[in-house]
């Protein structure tokens, strides 16, 4: 099975919404693994309790999900991404792997970043026909994945060298040393810098520099919300950052405010402080 990210990478503050929803995840078909990372439900009651809003540090992915009152695909969000529950309810998602969805489109990758798009608008009539199956389901997880499944079977791409680039490019990058540059990369795989770049940009919607750094960004944000490190200058210089400074600003660009401050957030929520 090609590698998979982390389970709990890019859920922001995790210990805040571990007692609102259930999450759970599921592998796909051997025959779809290549381009489709893992299936995942989340099923929330919060009963009388307010709504609640989980942020996530989106992963460079496509998900198709089905969720009350919409069946869409999403694209890769550039920023964070809020998402509101209340009430009672499920959604049941597809997540593919960076790039996997690229070859399944008749158009650029990129034109689906920050997009949440219908399926009919992508597949025409048969992506329609699929949307309403997938709502008429509501939360039947087994026949949903089997229906998506199927769906994506009759359209697998068919093997493309370039897309294999992107996807042994992409599982290094998760395993790769911190600060290792998109250069590094290319000569590992015994590829120009542009010809990674032009790759990633064709299946994936945005380049390899910016991959790495969510990816980066990912480890910082869950070491953090682990607790296990207190010196913020030493976990920079471990995330291949040359200054603690720029570090800071990267952090709070990304995750909306400074990692002293997420570090609060995060034992607050933890029951640590």
């Amino acid at each position: 099975m090609p590698q998979a990210t982390e389970p709990t990478r890019g859920i922001l503050r995790p210990d805040a919404g571990r007692s609102r929803f259930e999450l759970n995840r599921r592998s796909p078909a051997d025959d779809l693994a290549g381009h489709v990372e893992r299936h995942w439900s989340v099923r929330w009651d919060l009963h009388d309790n307010p709504p609640f809003t989980q942020e996530i540090l989106p992963h460079p992915c496509v998900n198709l999900v089905a969720e009350p009152g919409l069946v869409a695909v999403y694209g890769i969000p550039l920023g964070r991404s809020p998402h509101t529950i209340e009430g009672a309810g499920i959604a049941i998602g597809t997540k593919f792997r960076p790039g996997g969805f690229g070859g399944f489109l008749d158009r650029p990758a990129s034109e689906l970043n920050g997009r949440t798009v219908a399926l009919g608008d992508l597949f025409g009539p048969h992506g329609a026909q699929l949307a309403r199956r997938l709502a008429d389901l509501e939360d039947d997880v087994d026949a949903h994945i089997e229906a998506v499944e199927a769906f994506l079977r009759e359209r697998l791409p068919a093997p493309d060298p370039r897309y294999e680039l992107v996807r042994a490019v992409a599982e290094d990058m998760l395993v790769a040393d911190p600060g290792t540059t998109v250069a590094e990369l290319a000569e590992r795989h015994a590829v120009a810098p542009r010809t990674l770049q032009r790759a990633f940009a064709d299946f994936v919607g945005v380049g390899p520099k910016w991959v790495l750094k969510r990816y980066r960004m990912h480890e910082a944000a869950e070491r953090i919300a682990s607790g296990e490190t207190q010196d913020g200058a030493s976990l920079a210089l471990e995330l291949g950052y040359f200054d603690q400074s720029h570090f800071i600003r990267d952090f709070t660009a990304q995750i909306g405010v400074s990692p002293s401050a997420y570090e609060r957030t995060c034992a607050i929520a933890a029951g640590r402080d």
